[in-house]
């Protein structure tokens, strides 16, 4: 019986060889860098934007044990999710691009700290972490509402600026997180000042 294949020779089948191996190694994971798909705009962005997500984180978890009503507790506890999710996804996309990754935990002396860098738009000062972490009751309610309404307006205009930057929020990534923050805070800030004016007059027990 003759073979299925004509005979190929040493050289045809070295020649077959050399092509297997090459199509092989086309298929083989390449390691040239990852093409640069952001601008500066877009990483300044998404590292600030973790230390601006990490205050709120912080002190939204005050609620629980400073007397906040149900229905701020319930903000709170949103606000924890929903932002600790987004730190992960901003951590993520910077360490894709092997760049500099903040660690987002939030501790109190970091928030302190940030004083002394560039500050962020809306973001609580010192006396201001200080005013809210001892308050109570309603007045925690009164503060942390207040102070959240200004910590969102400052994600706003951190969109804003990245929107109006050169190249900044063209990345698919970036432009849908930006668009979700603004679309989200913007409808929070409108229900936040419905329930500070829904609260009793200050001194005034409810």
């Amino acid at each position: 019986m003759s073979p299925p294949f004509p005979s190929l020779g040493a050289t045809g089948a070295l020649a077959l060889i050399v092509a297997a191996a090459c199509a092989t190694a086309g298929r083989q994971p390449s390691s040239a860098p990852r093409p640069v798909d952001y601008a500066p705009p877009d990483v300044h962005f998404m590292s600030n934007m973790i230390a601006h997500h990490a205050q709120a984180v912080l002190i939204a978890g005050w609620a629980p044990s400073r007397g906040a009503s149900w229905s701020v507790r319930a903000l709170c506890e949103r606000t924890v999710v929903g932002q600790r999710d987004e730190i992960v996804l901003m951590q993520r996309w910077l360490r894709e691009r092997n760049l500099s990754v903040p660690d987002g935990d939030g501790s109190h002396d970091t928030m302190a700290g940030m004083e002394h860098s560039t500050p962020m738009p809306g973001m609580l000062t010192a006396e201001q972490l200080a005013q809210l972490e001892g308050a109570r009751g309603t007045e925690f309610d009164r503060l942390f509402l207040t102070f959240m309404i200004q910590h969102h307006q400052g994600a706003i205009t951190m969109v804003d600026q990245l929107f109006g930057s050169q190249g900044g929020g063209e990345q698919e990534t970036v432009f849908r997180l930006a668009s979700d923050i603004f679309a989200d805070q913007s409808t929070e800030i409108a229900r936040m000042q419905r329930m500070l004016a829904a609260l009793p007059p200050e001194g005034r027990r409810p």
